[in-house]
């Protein structure tokens, strides 16, 4: 079996998503990147958050530079969204020029190890606001508008990491595993205001950061091993679900928990 995990994946085109108003968190680097990237190649108009001010700039001109016919070049918007004052003056400015939300994706997250002993309630504090008080705030933000219009998709990001329990996680897979509970909650409150919340589970996806950090020879041949395929998840395997279930042919999904991890149970 030959490996096409490298190979760039040619995303389906969407002819709803041109000219949605769609935010993206977390979206300098990364997945989020990738989801900034995607979007903006159906025709959405995009504004991303991170608290990377640089990487945030560099990706918005170089998808400017690549912007052509009826495509929007992506606003950068610097927030730190572990500020919720901050968070809101970013959503009331992007309501300001946009007049609203249709499309979220909440993706911000980092997965710092930690030793159990070693948490402080400070750090507890810190790491459920990175990883998972920012997706409801965001999410509270473009709710009036989605309810106005009578449709809208919120799409929360959760990671497989509870899934298959992982170490020095304790506090990363608390959120992740939270934020499946939230995503249900909302999507059955919402659901009457045509408003769909779903969440996407990426599994091991090679990211940069992954790949300098944690995905070592090793490690990635444990990653294989316990997949049901043999080919590692890209970003862009999690940017091609996300665009399907932003999209109207994703009109029925709602309120579930969607994997894309290529079967991974663990090894």
């Amino acid at each position: 079996m030959s490996d096409t995990s490298q190979q760039d994946l040619i995303y389906a085109v969407y002819p709803d998503l041109a000219g949605k108003r769609v935010v993206v968190t977390g979206g300098g680097s990364g997945i989020g990147a990738e989801l900034v990237a995607a979007f903006a190649g159906q025709g959405a108009r995009v504004w991303f958050l991170d608290i990377a001010e640089e990487a945030g700039r560099a990706l918005a001109a170089s998808l400017a530079e690549s912007v052509d016919g009826p495509r929007h070049a992506p606003r950068f918007i610097k927030c730190d969204l572990t500020d919720l004052a901050a968070l809101k003056a970013a959503f009331e400015d992007i309501e300001g020029e946009a007049g609203g939300v249709d499309i979220l994706l909440n993706n911000a997250a980092n997965d710092d190890r930690h030793d159990i002993e070693e948490v402080t309630p400070a750090y507890w504090e810190n790491r459920m606001n990175v990883n998972l008080r920012h997706q409801f705030f965001c999410s509270q933000a473009v709710i009036p508008g989605m309810k106005k219009q009578g449709d809208g998709v919120i799409l929360n990001f959760g990671s497989i990491s509870w899934h298959l329990p992982h170490t020095e996680l304790s506090l990363y897979m608390t959120a992740k595993a939270a934020i499946e509970g939230m995503t249900r909650g909302m999507a059955r409150d919402l659901g009457k205001y045509g408003i769909r919340a779903s969440t996407v589970v990426p599994g091991a996806v090679r990211t940069p950061r992954q790949q300098a950090l944690w995905h070592t020879p090793e490690e990635e041949a444990r990653i294989l091993a316990g997949q049901c395929l043999p080919a590692r998840v890209e970003m862009q395997d999690v940017a091609a679900l996300s665009l399907f279930l932003a999209s109207s042919n994703g009109r029925r999904c709602s309120g579930r928990e969607y994997f894309v991890d290529a079967g991974w149970y663990g090894a």
